[in-house]
């Protein structure tokens, strides 16, 4: 059973959770209603709320069956597909990040920048100058999937993985770019290392980011990024 509202499903996804789907593609106005949905849900069903999990273009809600029920926040849900805005919006706090691009920091960028046909400086430039939306935070806490990159710069996942990247890598595959939270292993193209934590348990928030805002890499030195707390950690 689902409901259509706009070309928007909202379908059963367990026994105490909807799902709803916004699109079956990404951009801008589809992150910009999911984020509205967040919002005005968490309102709405305030108290009745266990999790609510944001994606590209799907919002996974996860209520409690000792205070509310399935038909009450699936009207919930219509109700609240009715108030949304159909355009892009700005919703969201611009966060900058700083960035120490170097063949040092992102051992993947001299060969990016052959394949693109570019000098590192100008995909330096080019990385640097976009803006991003959040578009999801998953595979670890505070991996903040960031989109779309410039298509110049673009590049396919690496095709074997690494064993072991460092916290604060920056990356690339395909159309998006992210920071890694911790280190993990990875198969993304590292062009540089931020020193801004993305997870940070003790922290409040635990995180810089959430879904819905915008991001901005600024270029910084070798000397800022230790200043900062960078670390350039073992890659392997």
């Amino acid at each position: 059973m689902n409901t259509e509202t706009n070309n928007i499903r909202v379908e059963i996804a367990g026994e105490n959770a909807l799902i709803i789907y916004f699109g079956n593609k990404t951009d801008p106005r589809v992150s910009s209603q999911v984020q509205q949905a967040v919002t005005i849900l968490e309102t709405e069903l305030n108290g009745k709320l266990i999790d609510m999990v944001p994606s590209y273009a799907s919002l996974l809600v996860i209520y409690d069956q000792l205070a509310t029920d399935h038909l009450e926040v699936r009207r919930c849900i219509r109700e609240v597909l009715s108030k949304l805005d159909d355009n892009e919006g700005s919703e969201g706090n611009l966060v900058i990040l700083p960035a120490y691009y170097s063949t040092e920091s992102g051992p993947d960028l001299e060969a990016l920048a052959q394949r693109a046909d570019l000098s590192i400086e100008e995909v330096i430039k080019i990385h640097s100058e976009m803006e991003y939306r959040v578009y999801a935070i998953g595979f670890a806490p505070g991996f903040a999937y960031l989109g779309e990159v410039d298509a110049r710069i673009a590049a396919p996942r690496l095709a074997t993985p690494r064993t072991k990247v460092p916290r604060g890598a920056i990356a690339i595959a395909d159309r998006q770019t992210a920071v890694y939270p911790a280190v993990s292993p990875g198969g993304w193209n590292l062009i540089g290392l931020c020193p801004t934590r993305m997870f940070d348990p003790k922290a409040e928030p635990t995180m810089p980011v959430q879904v819905g805002d915008r991001v901005r890499f600024n270029p910084i030195s070798r000397e800022e990024f230790f200043a900062q707390g960078g670390e350039l950690g073992e890659i392997r």
